[in-house]
């Protein structure tokens, strides 16, 4: 992205890198101690290495403007914790620059900077003194510190009896009330209970809204959706996408779901299979449309739309209108019917599922011999006024990690309309009644 002036910039990254070197056995490390100096005294060129080079961070550049929430994606062993260790100077690079503009609170290994023999209340005014906060101002903020973490009276317990649940909600509290610049998160939301975790999404949230500057590192796409509008997926230390959230973490999706060359070579193999009327059909509905499309067997779909109670698809529906959500497939017969189920979704824009319903909820389907047939999904539009996009996957329900088919993500966008303004996202027809108490 690009900055007005360096003072628009909160962290700045360039060329970052860091290697590893990594010892096959122990005294391989002490050989590289000693080995190459006797070698340098003695007069005897060319370098002797005992150790390989893992390189966790490599080449990595970018740069956050004031009050913008950034997320950051990568599968294991990506680069995403050794990227904030350098950015927070955890750690050192082995090359490259980080450069940071304000205040910063991170949470990385939560509590792993505690004491264990301190006490909690000890422990706070301690790191609250690292991130840059007087004793007096300490005070001031402990008993919201406190009422935050809520670990009621362990705060004056020593933090080697906490559980890590606790050490997380402790450590979270800190962070989130010194008033940080900069905000850096690592997996945070991953310890807690659902209702602490809720707290902590409303805290960032207020953090953003103060134009703090937030970067956010999860496994859970979800929740980077709902809080970032750009991503960086780092991939084998290296950036491998910087843009516009749902679109990255869409394809991030859709590579962790498997293998890209062999879901492509799946997908063509279909196409070839279908008529010209119905390819062009899939195109003007799907391909153009979608904002990931994956799966083993990519192609069943043949058509997915949102229709009024009529089949015609539409684009604009009216709140509580009769709606149908239908799917038309092709089944090979390579794929096994058992276990197999038709599903959709409904998302917003950020994609966050409103609306999810499976075949697999009401048994097996009765598929015909040719594998051709549509699904009908019927309901009411209770959505408010806004824009939605429709998800339809096509699953092997065998196993309780749910293999799919095929995954269009952005089969079709469309919107509601209402004459009346509702608050919320989905706002169903109520019944209201008034009583007298007795």
């Amino acid at each position: 992205m690009s900055c007005e002036s360096p003072g628009d910039i909160s962290i700045r990254v360039s060329d970052l890198s860091k290697c590893y070197h990594i010892y096959d056995k122990p005294n391989d490390r002490l050989k590289q101690m000693i080995v190459p100096r006797l070698r340098r005294l003695l007069g005897k060129g060319g370098a002797v290495q005992y150790y390989r080079e893992f390189w966790a961070l490599r080449d990595v550049s970018f740069a956050l403007a004031r009050g913008e929430t950034v997320g950051v994606v990568g599968q294991n062993g990506s680069g995403k914790s050794t990227l904030l260790q350098l950015i927070c100077g955890t750690l050192t690079p082995t090359s490259g620059v980080v450069e940071k503009h304000g205040r910063v609170a991170a949470l990385l290994e939560l509590g792993s900077g505690f004491s264990p023999e301190f006490t909690g209340r000890e422990n706070v005014f301690i790191s609250a003194a690292v991130l840059g906060l007087g004793q007096e101002e300490i005070a001031a903020r402990f008993d919201d510190i406190a009422a935050f973490a809520d670990i009621g009276e362990f705060i004056d317990q020593p933090v080697k009896t906490y559980s890590s649940g606790m050490q997380a909600r402790l450590a979270f509290a800190v962070a989130i009330n010194v008033d940080p610049d900069i905000l850096i998160i690592d997996e945070a939301l991953a310890v807690g209970d659902v209702r602490f975790v809720a707290k902590c999404m409303r805290r960032i949230k207020d953090i953003q809204a103060s134009g703090a500057t937030v970067l956010f590192v999860s496994h859970d796409i979800a929740s980077v959706r709902s809080l970032c509008k750009r991503v960086i997926w780092l991939e084998g230390g290296r950036v491998r996408e910087d843009g516009d959230v749902f679109p990255v973490t869409g394809r991030f999706m859709e590579q962790m779901c498997g293998d890209a060359q062999d879901v492509d070579a799946a997908g063509e193999s279909a196409r070839r299979d279908a008529d010209e009327d119905t390819e062009t059909r899939l195109k003007r509905d799907i391909s153009s449309l979608a904002v990931t499309h994956w799966g083993s067997n990519r192609g069943i779909v043949r058509a997915a739309s949102v229709c009024d109670e009529r089949e015609r698809r539409v684009d604009l529906l009216r709140w509580g209108q009769k709606m149908l959500v239908i799917v038309d497939l092709e089944l090979p017969a390579t794929i096994s019917r058992d276990h197999l189920a038709v599903a959709f979704s409904i998302k917003d824009l950020k994609g966050t599922d409103l609306i999810v319903s499976t075949t697999a909820e009401h048994g097996e389907l009765d598929i015909p011999s040719d594998g051709r047939f549509r699904v009908i999904f019927a309901m009411r539009n209770y959505l408010v006024m806004g824009k939605y996009l429709l998800v339809v996957a096509v699953e092997n329900r065998m196993y309780k990690d749910i293999h799919y088919y095929e995954y269009i993500e952005g089969a079709q966008y469309f919107s509601t309309i209402s004459d009346v303004e509702y608050y919320g996202l989905f706002h169903p027809d109520i019944r209201r009644d008034v009583v007298g108490l007795k």
